[in-house]
């Protein structure tokens, strides 16, 4: 079987590290739980909020379910940190309830990446804040 690689690969540098996010951003923002969970080796390690999440699979049920309570949804990634095989990102993302509330979620994530490119572990730390539409900035 043919090893997995997703560029940029580490060590990262500053362009590369920037580079990452901005993927990873876009691919968040396509709502598509598969072509996300590529990013992830099949036996990632996640922690979002309160939740363990392990595997492709699992990351995939997840996604699904985020994206059906989360509509709307639009996310921007930037950058805080690296090192050879680590990034540390900020992000906002704003979503729509089924209610119709609007909320902003802002966070910050640590991921570590294998020496395909894959991400092999990601820690989320996320906080839900209720906005007015005429509030929102994505």
């Amino acid at each position: 079987m043919e090893q997995e690689v997703k560029q940029p690969v580490p060590p990262f540098t500053l362009e590369t590290a920037k580079q990452k996010i901005q993927l990873a951003e876009d691919a968040w923002n396509s709502q598509d739980p598969v072509k996300v969970s590529k990013a992830y080796t099949v036996d990632s390690e996640w922690r979002n909020r309160s939740q363990f999440i392990n595997g492709r699979e699992e990351i995939q049920t997840f996604l699904t379910d985020k994206w059906e309570n989360e509509g709307n949804y639009k996310l921007k990634k930037e950058y805080w940190a690296h090192g050879d095989d680590r990034i540390a990102v900020r992000f906002e993302y704003e979503y729509q309830n089924r209610d119709g509330q609007w909320f902003r979620a802002h966070g910050n994530e640590n991921w570590e990446f294998d020496a395909n490119g894959l991400m092999k572990k990601r820690y989320a730390s996320i906080n839900d804040v209720a906005i007015a539409e005429g509030d929102r900035r994505l």
